[in-house]
């Protein structure tokens, strides 16, 4: 077979392949650049420990319930202002990773796909504990005024 017949049809087909977001599997749009930069910001503000910085990406009508029925851990924007700077206060030799393994967006809503990896070492009554979570999660955003904000999933 000739190498140089295939030559134009490999190169076509590089053409037509998606473009990634780099270091991803994400397809690079507009979009998604966007809400990819608000996870990374995310993830920057948690590894610094910087409520305020993850506050400024929370929607004011952000909610969680935690996957649970049980109302007594939903978190609300009133209630994770409150409680996240003692949370994160907690928190010593944090190390956080997080990946991004899928991002869906339709119209002005998205829900990312996330596996997050975490060492740290938390203050309890009994002592300081060291731990180490791994979560495959999903976070979810809404577009307003032309700004991605986190609706659940911090």
């Amino acid at each position: 077979m000739n190498l140089r017949a295939l030559a134009p049809a490999v190169l076509l087909l590089a053409a037509c392949a998606a473009h990634r977001i780099p270091g991803t599997e994400i397809t690079d749009s507009e979009d998604n650049r966007a809400v990819y930069a608000v996870v990374q910001g995310y993830s920057e503000a948690l590894a610094r420990k910087d409520a305020a910085g993850l506050l400024a990406l929370a929607s004011p009508d952000y909610f969680d319930n935690a996957g649970t029925a049980d109302p007594a851990d939903d978190m609300d924007y009133a209630r994770l202002e409150r409680t996240l700077p003692a949370d994160l206060g907690k928190l010593e030799s944090l190390r956080v990773e997080v990946q991004v393994r899928n991002i869906i967006v339709e119209k002005d809503s998205a829900l990312v796909e996330l596996w997050s990896d975490g060492w740290y070492r938390i203050q309890t009554p009994q002592g300081v504990v060291p731990r180490r979570d791994q979560d495959l999660h999903r976070m979810r955003l809404v577009r307003r005024d032309g700004a991605w904000k986190i609706t659940a999933g911090m």
